[in-house]
């Protein structure tokens, strides 16, 4: 499988083609605004069938007419486990799942589930999806990081922050950690398995979203959506590298991320990752205890 272009020299051609995607199914969670809108909008015009996996079905069907090609709308809240279930036991043929929806620097609260929410929304939910989904998953899973996790740091037995002052950023950067962990142990195991499956990754970099929308912090949240709207990119185009991780022949555990500096805009090529992030005991005993907390194993 080739490796990604070095596009941190200029003479490298700048990637943004989806190349053709009919006959293949996407779910994208997280699809009905942001990165997750914009992935949906360009795999549909490229040709595939997508699943947009939403919360709020009447904001999916308002989005949804608005995009090209085949897209359905299917109610999906990934910090919720019984609706994790509920979406795995019905959506059907999967090509690719792309793992996106997010939350940052929500104040603290407690799932159904009794898990932290930024952890169940981040990672745990797409934990569970993963594995639930695996079995009938045709070709990949892209796992959504952020530039955060360089920052980040997990206490795999304290997930909860119960014996922590839970800090908001600080629980997003561990979160985002927990999602390159992931990544990584998720191809340990598809390898060791004999599995043509492959688990990719991408950060948007620096990208007008509206992310920081649901911090409970008015100012935080005016910040983080002005900073984004000044300083960062079109979600077009922070859409990329998780287009290039979903749709192009890559190895698995390939990282993608802006190709500009600190990663913060650009094109897709490789990102850096934290040493943290390759740390394989790290991810083995996450992995461990993310299967206890949502009761969902590796299948395969």
């Amino acid at each position: 499988m080739p490796k990604l272009p070095d596009l941190r020299r200029s003479s490298v051609p700048r990637w943004r083609d989806v190349p053709p995607q009919h006959g293949r199914r996407f779910v994208v969670t997280g699809a009905s605004s942001g990165i997750g809108l914009e992935v949906s909008r360009a795999l549909a015009g490229a040709g595939a069938e997508v699943v947009l996996a939403v919360r709020d079905r009447a904001k999916g069907e308002r989005v949804a007419a608005g995009l090209p090609g085949r897209v359905e709308v299917q109610v999906l809240d990934v910090s919720d486990l019984s609706s994790v279930r509920a979406f795995a036991d019905g959506v059907g043929r999967v090509d690719v799942l792309v793992n996106n929806a997010g939350i940052l620097g929500v104040p603290f609260a407690r799932t159904a589930d009794g898990l932290e929410t930024t952890l169940a929304t981040n990672h745990l939910g797409h934990f569970a999806l993963t594995n639930l989904l695996l079995a009938r998953l045709a070709d990949r899973v892209v796992v959504t990081g952020s530039r955060s996790h360089l920052h980040g740091e997990l206490d795999v037995d304290d997930l909860g922050w119960e014996r922590r002052t839970y800090r908001p950023y600080a629980a997003y950067a561990a979160s985002k950690l927990a999602n390159l962990l992931f990544l990584a142990e998720l191809q340990r195991r598809l390898t060791a398995a004999g599995s043509t499956l492959r688990a990719t990754g991408a950060h948007p970099g620096s990208t007008a979203t509206a992310i920081t929308a649901s911090s409970g912090n008015g100012l935080l949240t005016w910040v983080g959506s002005w900073g984004h709207r000044l300083a960062g990119m079109q979600p077009w185009q922070g859409a990329l590298p998780t287009l290039y991780a979903a749709t192009m022949d890559v190895p698995g555990n390939t990282y993608v991320g802006p190709s500009g500096p600190g990663e913060m805009q650009g094109w897709p090529t490789t990102a850096r990752r934290a040493p943290a992030a390759l740390d394989p005991d790290l991810a083995r005993r996450l992995w461990e205890r993310s299967e206890e907390l949502t009761r969902v194993r590796f299948p395969l």
